[in-house]
């Protein structure tokens, strides 16, 4: 079965799979303009750290193409783009990433008399490419962590929807599935947006593999059990300094109850996700709408006038995390700043 594509590039528009409507309906968002990749981002149409980060660079070449190569403004132009995108979610790092590397390109393409627009397209649709090969890789370097026979717990969604495409944690699951490995994949629901019942059920279900969905609070009864042999995960945000792992809210209760069970706990995340500078307390965590709390497929679940927090992410130590898995290879937590070598120098 065909797999959807995240989002792709035609006749000067950025397309989006609309992931609010999965898994019952496939549609596409047009984006003509950088707001239009703002609001995407902020209401979640695309959503996932990678997808995020090459969505909003064609954000930037919008931007880009509304001004025009050659007019006045263009950088202006470019830097509110800029800021208005970075503004839209606060902790995914490859959203940063992207977006100051091109406006970087766009400073040099200016200075060296290129098509501006040309250059920044270019690079987004490499940006694209290289997301895909990344994940693959991953997979590559991950699956033999997964062992013939186990049940793989994995969170929230982090397959081909938040990425350009195969997906970092669920790329390991794919590439030890594709290997000829017989594996079950258990799913936790992931409240309050349901990506993993939503998202990455439908994924597994098109690829084949087998999957059950359970509620968040059951994941560690089964742990208990001994029904989970391992759990691999995304990132949104890979401290490098520290080791420590930022991901959706929930990621922090399932690495604490592996440790407790001695399930092994894997993140599998490209180095666009990787923070090289920051350390924890300086990492800004999304809070959102409380109404994505209160309530359930658009009615209220609470009694009126209830009050919610809604964190979108959790900070998991590195002493919780068994490996993380990258396309440079798989790595102990305290050894993740060796990658710096591999970041290019994009951001300012």
């Amino acid at each position: 079965m065909r797999e959807p594509r995240t989002l792709y590039w035609k006749g000067g528009s950025l397309y989006l799979l609309d992931q609010r409507l999965l898994p019952h309906r496939e549609r596409y968002v047009r984006c003509r303009g950088y707001r239009d990749v703002a609001r995407a981002i902020r209401e979640m149409i695309v959503r996932g750290a990678p997808a995020i980060g090459v969505a909003a660079a064609y954000g930037v070449v919008l931007a880009c193409k509304s001004s025009g190569s050659k007019k006045t403004g263009l950088e202006t132009r470019v830097m509110e783009a800029a800021e208005e995108i970075k503004s839209t979610r606060p902790t995914a790092v490859n959203l940063f990433w992207a977006v100051d590397r091109m406006v970087r390109l766009a400073k040099e393409a200016k200075e060296r008399g290129l098509d501006v627009y040309e250059t920044l397209l270019h690079e987004a649709n490499r940006m694209a490419e290289a997301d895909i090969e990344a994940n693959r890789r991953i997979g590559e370097y991950g699956k033999g962590l997964v062992p013939d026979g186990a049940t793989v717990m994995t969170y929230c969604n982090a397959g081909g929807l938040a990425t350009v495409g195969y997906g970092t944690a669920i790329g390991v699951i794919r590439a030890a599935f594709e290997e000829g490995k017989k594996i079950l994949v258990l799913v936790p629901e992931t409240r309050p947006k349901l990506q993993g019942a939503r998202l990455t059920a439908y994924e597994l279900k098109r690829i084949g593999i087998p999957y059950k969905i359970i509620t968040d609070n059951m994941a560690a009864m089964l742990m208990s059990r001994g029904e989970v042999s391992c759990i691999v995960v995304g990132a949104d945000r890979v401290l490098a300094r520290t080791g420590h792992v930022v991901n959706k809210i929930g990621t922090l209760g399932l690495a604490i109850s592996a440790k407790y069970f001695g399930v092994p706990f894997y993140v599998a995340a490209p180095l666009s996700s990787f923070d090289f500078e920051k350390r924890p307390e300086d990492v800004k965590i999304e809070e959102r709408d409380e109404r994505e709390v209160l309530t359930f497929a658009g009615k209220s679940i609470a009694p009126n006038g209830s009050k919610a927090v809604n964190l979108a992410f959790d900070i998991t130590p590195p002493d919780l995390v068994s490996a993380v898995i990258t396309e440079y290879g798989v790595y102990e937590p305290s050894g993740l700043m060796m990658l710096e070598k591999y970041a290019p120098l994009d951001t300012e």
